[in-house]
Parts: C-alpha cells; structure tokens; sequence
C-alpha cells in the first residue's frame, strides 16, 4: 500500500517574518499527525531557518529546482550536493514554470533528475500538458514525451525513489482543477507507463496531483485509485489549509 505523500512549493514567496509565522503554524497544527508523508520546498534562501524550524518534525523538506551540472562557473545554479548540506529529502525537477520561464527541455530534466539520485534526494519529476495540448487531444503524448526521457535513461533499478507530480498547466494557479476523473485518467496512464518498465516500479511510485488542490477538494481527488498525495502551491502557504490537505491524505 502507497503512503500518501503531500508536498508544498512555496515557489517564490515569503518573507523571514512570514516564513517563520508559517513554520510555527505547520509545526503546531501537523504535530502528531501519522498516516501521511509531509514535505515543504521553500525559496533557497530559507532552507537554513527551514530546516531549524523542522528539525525533529514529522515534516521533510526540500528544494525547488537544482543544476543539472555538478558544480562550477554557473552562476545563479544550485547543486545538488549543496542541498544535502542542509538534509533535503526532496527536489522538484521539471516544474512546469521552469519549462515555460526557462526553456527546459525533457532531456535537461532527465539530467536534473540523476543528478539528484548521486545526491541522495528524492526527485520529484512534474509533467504536465498545456490547455492548447489538452484541447488537442495530446494530453498522454505529451505526458508520455516528458516520462520517457526520463525512463529512457535509466533502468528501474534507478528509479524506485521515484516520485512523479502530475501538473496539468492550466490548472496551476487559475483556481481551475482538473475532476478527479480527469486526474485520475492521467495518473492511470503514468502507473501504465511505468508497468511497462517494471510492474514493482509502478505498484511502489507515488504519484502526486498538483494544480489547485484545496480543502475543498483534496479529499476527492486523494481518493482515486491511482492518485497518491499532492504537490501543493497557493494553498502551502496557509497553514491551516495545507494542514487540512495534508489529513485528507490519510
């Protein structure tokens, strides 16, 4: 049985003030809860007061995004070894809006993704169609284009950490989500996909929902068959609200 898995992106927001105010909040209204993995991936420039915060808390943390290259004259990049340095559990590789605002093709994620498996993190690879994609009926081809330069790559040995989020773009951040049986369509396609490469691999991937995902509506999406926790970016920062999607996992 999959253990559902809930992770916020803060993306970029935040303050020091309110970074700290949501920390405490997380810390008083998540502590105690079993039954369901927690996780945060704050701005990089807060995982130091991050991981005091959440230290000996039932909540991981983790990055963003990091380089594809290992080290060097990249100005602006972040390593992967740098965010072990302050115990990250996981990174987000292939975020939608580092696609579209950075030009990141599948194979520059693929090179993101191993270079957080060296590391020791847990990627978690987001794919994801346009509205202009789905509306032409290449929703599966494109998530199958994004999968496959990952699974291409490496063989199922590597990929047992795997987490995936399914972001459908044009449902991230406009207030619109997909049904959960739109949802789970794509999910259903993606544990498929995976099946092909290993029937273990599939059965164990977590697969995540990201695109609007509240209170409201956590609990019936959570509750499809093929559909393992979320990543979540508005409703992250409010504690209250991430708190309640987080028991919705459960």
């Amino acid at each position: 049985m999959r253990r559902s898995l809930v992770v916020g992106n803060w993306k970029m927001h935040g303050s020091q003030e309110s970074v700290i105010h949501l920390l405490n909040d997380l810390n008083e209204q998540l502590g105690g809860l079993e039954g369901v993995d927690m996780g945060v991936c704050p701005p990089f420039v807060y995982l130091p007061l991050v991981a005091d915060k959440l230290a000996g808390t039932q909540i991981a943390w983790g990055g963003q995004d990091i380089s594809h290259c290992e080290a060097g004259a990249h100005t602006g990049d972040i390593a992967a070894e740098m965010l072990g340095d302050f115990n990250c559990r996981y990174v987000i590789v292939g975020h939608s809006e580092r696609r579209a605002d950075h030009g990141e093709s599948s194979e520059r994620v693929a090179e993101k993704y191993l270079r957080a498996l060296n590391a020791g993190l847990t990627p978690i690879l987001c794919v994801g169609e346009t509205l202009a994609e789905r509306e032409a009926e290449q929703t599966l081809n494109v998530i199958g284009e994004q999968l496959q330069a990952v699974l291409g790559q490496f063989g199922s040995g590597r990929l047992d950490s795997m987490v995936i989020a399914y972001e459908p773009v044009w449902a991230i951040g406009t207030g619109k989500t997909a049904s959960p049986e739109q949802a789970q369509q794509v999910h259903r396609f993606i544990r498929e996909t995976l099946a092909r490469e290993s029937e273990i691999l599939a059965d164990s991937t977590r697969i995540l929902y990201g695109g609007s995902v509240k209170p409201d509506n956590a609990e019936a999406l959570f509750a499809e068959a093929d559909i393992d926790g979320g990543l979540i970016g508005g409703a992250a920062l409010i504690a209250e609200d991430f708190a309640a999607i987080c028991r919705a996992g459960i």
